[in-house]
């Protein structure tokens, strides 16, 4: 069965955007070249609605703009095809992605019992709320960085029982950004 990832930055006091305008996360070359190889288990992307909008255009501009910093990671992203969960959206200008309006669950299930490599999520953070709460993911890569927001946007409101994580790895990157991977343990 295919692996559900999730892969968000997050601040240090637990938020992963804002709820208006844009949050400047912490990452350089290291945290690039992670985000890289952690794409290179994947061929699918999974988006909620919101995050959508500036994401695949943020990231299909970066894969076409030759001297960008990040135009490796952006030439990834923009080849993998998307999944984008939406009840608004029925028309889009996006290359390479399907917009789905069904039950967010009901999808995720079928997608990972289908033949693949794994799947990546990248929010935001309803989607992510929503596969957490629903216990979907099988790993989760936070990359924490050496900021604090105050207030914003939260993953883990949906949690009610308790969510047991096994660490599978932890790094520093030398702009101050910590990876911490976890994975829920065996059944």
């Amino acid at each position: 069965m295919r692996k559900l990832k999730l892969q968000m930055h997050i601040s240090l006091d637990g938020y992963v955007t804002v709820e208006q305008g844009a949050v400047n996360f912490v990452w350089d070359g290291e945290v690039i070249n992670f985000c890289v190889d952690n794409l290179n288990h994947v061929d699918m992307i999974l988006l909620g609605q919101h995050t959508a909008h500036e994401f695949i255009n943020f990231w299909d501009g970066v894969a076409d703009t030759p001297d960008h910093p990040e135009r490796e990671l952006g030439k990834r992203i923009s080849e993998i095809p998307k999944m984008v969960f939406s009840n608004t959206v029925t028309q889009h200008q996006w290359k390479n992605t399907t917009v789905v309006s069904g039950n967010v669950k009901e999808e995720v299930n079928k997608l990972k019992k289908s033949n693949g490599k794994d799947i990546m999520v990248y929010g935001g953070a309803m989607l992510a709320s929503s596969l957490i709460k629903n216990r979907l993911i099988d790993e989760f890569h936070f990359l924490f960085s050496p900021i604090c927001l105050g207030k914003g946007l939260t993953i883990f409101q949906s949690v009610q029982d308790t969510l047991a994580l096994r660490l599978l790895k932890s790094k520093p990157f030398d702009c101050g950004t910590v990876l911490l991977s976890y994975k829920i343990p065996e059944r």
